[in-house]
């Protein structure tokens, strides 16, 4: 097989394969008389899938803000000694997944800085496109900064435009006219608990109500967890303000189409949430039902790569008529940040988070689904494990276009040399697996499945139709 533009295939293949996860933020109100910090702890665990690297929880008591957060999972992070600690009327909380090399405490959050008025809290998911050069701008006007996080650069531009504002509002209206790229928030300030929302959308944010308190988070699944009722997704463009006059909105307008992350749909979010207005679950089983009308494919079993491919395998079996079944155990006890192995032992690193259940995929064709494929490692080493469990044929379908181009918006796609679909076409992908056959949904069928959607998709990681310019240092720094 000839390479093309470059890129070398080994550096495809020895990658994780997988696309890495957002963050996510959660904030309360308290107009109750309930425990902030437990209820933000809980749902914080409901938005573990989106970062596990560090976490954050900070909570307004009185004239001070009150913090915690360390490198871990939620409940490495926090333990019964802290959450009594975190006393307070308001709090907000961060679980992070940040790019290769800049995973350090110092980039945990929330974030909490002193500035006019007192502290702000911040707690971020998104990433800036142009942070770089307003970084610069700052630090030779004599900012310093103590982390690599885009989410500094939010915050520092906030304290100086609080400075000649009237309103805190105001400063933040002001700061977005600075900064591009995703972004959404949750701030917190004596008395005051802030959600704002980039003008394009592309990350998700939500309001919810629990008793007489108000919530703001990144996903519907973390009111859930907490009993609270889902009221509305903040607007793109929008800001709220949250205080004891209650819910107060400010829209600042988008100046074009909304641009919603569609891998929230295929990847990132939790099946259980609904995003502007389309649930995740029900667009991953029509990806699957549109899978099958694209590709069919004569087979006895259609599985799942667990846990990503799971409901699009549920609808490809319905429209199909192929049975679906358990062909994969996943260990639930190996995360992310398992120990490596090396060179010579990496099939090891996939049979510790996948075994085939053997009885059941034996002499059977198998159709196998999986939400993407990114550098090809994952999906190699599931079809040679399930080859050598005694699987007749494994057929690949991929509940998603080719993966072709970068993302600045928060996923750690940084280059295309990293995308085994930017040099390589289907067939030779195909090759490279070891499948009998590939197929990946259309860029038109994949758009097609939020059903009940109120926004538009940014969808440039297929078409390489990003909904702004990208800078050229673009990702410099780590993405909030």
């Amino acid at each position: 097989m000839q390479l093309k533009k470059g890129i070398d295939k080994m550096q495809l293949i020895q990658g994780t394969g997988k696309l890495h996860e957002e963050c996510g933020v959660f904030g309360i109100y308290n107009n109750d008389s309930h425990d902030v910090a437990r209820l933000t702890y809980y749902s914080l665990y409901a938005l573990q899938h989106r970062g596990q690297e560090s976490a954050g929880i900070a909570v307004n008591n009185g004239n001070t803000i009150l913090y915690h957060k360390d490198m871990g999972l939620v409940p490495e992070v926090f333990n019964e000694v802290v959450i009594n600690y975190l006393k307070g009327d308001i709090a907000i909380g961060h679980v992070r997944y940040s790019t290769t090399g800049e995973s350090f405490r110092e980039n945990a959050q929330p974030m909490v800085i002193k500035c006019r008025g007192g502290q702000i809290a911040l707690a971020h998911n998104g990433n800036l496109v142009n942070a770089a050069e307003i970084r610069n701008r700052l630090e030779e006007e004599g900012a310093i900064f103590q982390s690599t996080n885009d989410s500094e650069v939010i915050l520092n531009l906030i304290s100086r435009y609080w400075i000649s504002s009237s309103t805190i509002e105001e400063a933040i209206q002001k700061m977005m006219k600075d900064v591009r790229g995703s972004y959404s928030l949750v701030l917190l300030m004596p008395g005051v608990l802030i959600g704002v929302r980039d003008p394009f959308g592309i990350r998700p944010l939500c309001i919810g109500k629990l008793d007489n308190s108000y919530i703001i988070a990144s996903e519907s699944c973390a009111l859930d967890v907490i009993g609270a009722e889902f009221i509305r997704d903040v607007e793109p463009g929008e800001i709220v303000l949250i205080d004891k006059n209650g819910l107060k909105s400010v829209k600042t307008g988008n100046g074009g189409k909304t641009s919603l992350c569609i891998f929230e749909f295929i990847y990132f979010a939790r099946p259980d949430s609904t995003i502007d207005g389309a649930s995740v679950h029900i667009s991953r089983y029509e990806a699957g039902r549109l899978l099958a009308r694209e590709h069919p494919v004569d087979a006895d079993l259609v599985i799942a790569a667990p846990d990503s491919g799971v409901t699009a395998a549920m609808g490809f079996s319905a429209e199909s008529g192929i049975p679906y079944g358990q062909g994969l155990l996943k260990n639930r006890y190996v995360g992310r940040t398992f120990i490596q192995p090396d060179q010579g032992q990496r099939e090891i690193g996939v049979m510790l988070k996948f075994n085939p259940m053997k009885s059941v995929i034996r002499g059977k064709r198998l159709v196998m689904i999986d939400d993407s494929i990114v550098r090809s490692t994952t999906s190699r080493r599931i079809i040679q494990m399930l080859k050598n469990a005694g699987a007749k044929e494994v057929h690949m379908r991929v509940s998603s276009p080719p993966v072709k181009y970068p993302c600045y918006f928060g996923v750690d796609i940084p280059s295309r040399k990293q995308l085994v679909a930017s040099a390589y076409s289907v067939e030779e992908i195909r090759e490279m697996i070891g499948a009998d056959s590939l197929g990946y949904l259309s860029l038109e069928g994949l758009l097609k499945t939020p059903l009940g959607a109120k926004c538009g998709f940014c969808s440039a990681c297929f078409d390489g139709k990003y909904p702004m310019e990208i800078p050229a240092d673009a990702g410099k720094f780590s993405c909030g």
